[in-house]
């Protein structure tokens, strides 16, 4: 063989043993990629398999934890329809996970029957459940972000009268016990809030200004907060 065929093809084979190199090389690579790639489709599928266990797990912890919540506060509203309304009537909620997040339903039980919040007693309840989550949850706030101070509007607007003064009692302690400060505006007469209010405000029209303020002592006696036949007017 001819010296020149015979150096071509010395290069051409340098040339595939570099090329041999190179795709040996490559080949590692890939295999250790690939075995990356499946350690990692291993682990994934492993967690997979878990998720519905920890996810079971996860409800789980989270019905006890809320679950003592809130059978403080079923206790609590117990309490404060009982006492306002003098009926026995039971606030009981019903607890489940959906979509991964924990909802609650309030309820009322009359004798064992459901009764519709909205509506029973006239309104009555809803006043009573709804400030007493406000007071809840507002207790609930961390003190150094959030002042501690709620404004109730006409909350005791579906209360009879004569509940009225109950209804701002219990309030006044809840406030006093839980160190809120709560600003609470009724058109009620004034001497539903006599004993329990620390400062009673009285808000009456006026031609000349408009309203006229009257500052009213809050613990002042029943006898004294409307002279005989005056209409109620609005109070705070």
């Amino acid at each position: 063989m001819p010296a020149e065929a015979l150096s071509a093809l010395r290069r051409e084979l340098d040339g595939l043993e570099r090329r041999a190199g190179r795709l040996e090389g490559l080949a590692e690579a890939l295999t250790r990629d690939h075995h990356l790639a499946r350690r990692e489709l291993l682990a994934v599928r492993a967690f997979l398999d878990m998720a519905p266990l920890a996810q079971a797990r996860l409800e789980e912890l989270s019905r006890d934890l809320f679950g003592e919540l809130m059978e403080e506060v079923e206790s609590n509203l117990t309490h404060a329809v009982r006492e306002i309304l003098g009926q026995d009537r039971k606030v009981v909620s019903r607890r489940e996970v959906k979509g991964g997040k924990f909802h609650i339903n309030l309820e009322i039980e009359n004798q064992g029957q459901a009764e519709d919040i909205l509506h029973g007693q006239g309104g009555s309840v809803c006043n009573i459940l709804s400030v007493g989550l406000r007071l809840i949850g507002l207790a609930q706030l961390d003190p150094d972000l959030h002042r501690r101070f709620l404004v109730l509007d006409e909350q005791d607007c579906w209360l009879r009268p004569e509940l009225v003064p109950k209804f701002t009692r219990i309030i006044a302690a809840i406030g006093e016990k839980l160190g809120l400060q709560v600003l609470y505006i009724s058109h009620h007469p004034v001497d539903s809030f006599y004993g329990h209010a620390s400062r009673v405000f009285q808000l009456v029209p006026s031609r000349e200004s408009g309203v006229k303020v009257t500052v009213l002592g809050g613990m002042m006696p029943r006898e004294a907060a409307e002279p005989a036949g005056t209409a109620p007017e609005e109070s705070s």
